[in-house]
């Protein structure tokens, strides 16, 4: 009996995600880019309605990366995780920050400027550690046979730092479109 390759079906299963991901949450990063240049409190609570029912499903996309990559590639979320943990870190506060300041902008009235910038701040820096992460996939990470042997701090590259600054001005792009 002829076994079945599972690679291509897994490798289909985790672009088909990267890309709804980067569609998707790509979108509400780049709103939450622009959403402080919303000149008034009528303008924020349009752009924050136009999303509303979306974005906080859109995180869906990279919950499903990430566990595909571990349960079908375990080598490779072996390597690429310690390459880029700090990005990845900041990336997932970020998020968590930017949930926080969605929801507290309807139920503290009293700091809502506060909470406007919390969002806004947060999709950018979530944006930009999206973009260090894929700067340092693009250029490899340092390996020795299956291990990972560079630094943690090996994936901040003058690379990497413009490949976060072009992702922050594509899905701004995408967020004004």
């Amino acid at each position: 009996m002829e076994m079945l390759d599972l690679v291509p079906v897994w490798t289909f299963i985790l672009g088909l995600g990267v890309f709804f991901y980067v569609l998707l949450d790509g979108f509400d990063l780049g709103v939450g880019m622009l959403y402080g240049l919303a000149p008034d409190l009528t303008a924020r609570n349009l752009v924050m309605n136009s999303i509303a029912p979306v974005w906080d499903g859109n995180e869906t996309w990279l919950v499903l990366g990430g566990i595909a990559l571990l349960a079908a590639f375990p080598l490779a979320f072996a390597i690429i995780l310690p390459a880029v943990y700090f990005p990845i870190l900041i990336m997932l506060l970020a998020l968590v920050f930017r949930g926080v300041a969605f929801e507290f902008r309807y139920r503290d009235s009293e700091h809502r400027t506060f909470w406007d910038h919390a969002f806004a701040y947060g999709s950018a820096a979530a944006t930009f550690a999206q973009g260090i992460v894929l700067g340092a996939f693009i250029q490899g990470f340092q390996t020795d046979g299956r291990h990972f042997t560079g630094s943690s701090f090996d994936c901040f590259t003058l690379f990497s730092i413009f490949t976060g600054l072009a992702l922050m001005a594509g899905y701004a792009l995408l967020g004004a479109g």
